[in-house]
């Protein structure tokens, strides 16, 4: 696969080079689009029945849960770092 793709390359750099020293010249003529004419014809007729949508507003009576908080005093973990250097490292040489 490698060997295919550097000898793709190395006619690509062959042909360049070929094309630069002008031993190799391509001749090209200049193309043109048919001509196309379209006559007659209608585009697709649709008949759609569509509902109705009203949006607005209206008052209710809804039951609605209500919820209490109480303050409690517990034990939470807590986790504390000093990083070397800092004021109150006992670990710090001295």
């Amino acid at each position: 696969m490698r060997f295919l793709l550097a000898l793709i390359g190395l006619a690509a750099v062959v042909v360049a080079v070929l094309l630069s020293l002008g031993l190799l010249t391509l001749k090209t003529t200049p193309g043109s689009l048919p001509s196309i004419s379209v006559n007659g014809g209608a585009a697709p007729s649709v008949d759609a029945n569509l509902a109705t949508v009203t949006i607005g507003t209206e008052n209710k009576t809804v039951e609605v849960p209500t919820v209490t908080t109480t303050e409690k005093t517990i034990t939470v973990p807590t986790v504390k770092m000093q990083k070397p250097g800092e004021a109150g490292n006992s670990t710090a040489a001295q």
